[in-house]
């Protein structure tokens, strides 16, 4: 049913701890995508191991400032932020930290486009 078929809502899922999948895809697609206007409203969810990686990263720090710049909506998995220790420096970061579990079903069942990395 096309009413159903979201066609201008990305979110990509960033679970890989490898920096350079981080620089040389996840980021560069998802800034792009809201510089170039290829999706009218992108949404990146830092969960698992990124979580930890991003606070550590200066170059990832600043990607992430670019991207938020560029009005992508950022959101990190509360409770795997909490496991690494590091919920408020994501938040410092301008990342929203919540539990994504049920939004992250609703964005599937709701048929947003997902890109899982």
């Amino acid at each position: 049913m096309v009413d159903n078929y979201r066609t201008d809502e990305l979110v990509v899922v960033w679970t890989s701890a490898d920096r350079e999948v981080a620089l040389k895809m996840v980021f560069m697609y998802t800034l792009n995508s809201r510089l170039k206007g290829w999706w009218d409203n992108v949404t990146l969810i830092i969960w698992g191991p990124s979580a930890k990686l991003l606070p550590e990263d200066a170059e990832l720090r600043e990607q992430i400032s670019k991207m938020k710049d560029a009005g992508v909506k950022l959101i990190a998995c509360k409770a795997c932020a909490d496991m690494y220790g590091v919920s408020s420096d994501l938040e410092k970061l301008g990342v929203e930290v919540i539990y994504v579990g049920t939004m992250f079903t609703n964005y599937l069942k709701e048929n947003y486009k997902v890109i899982t990395i």
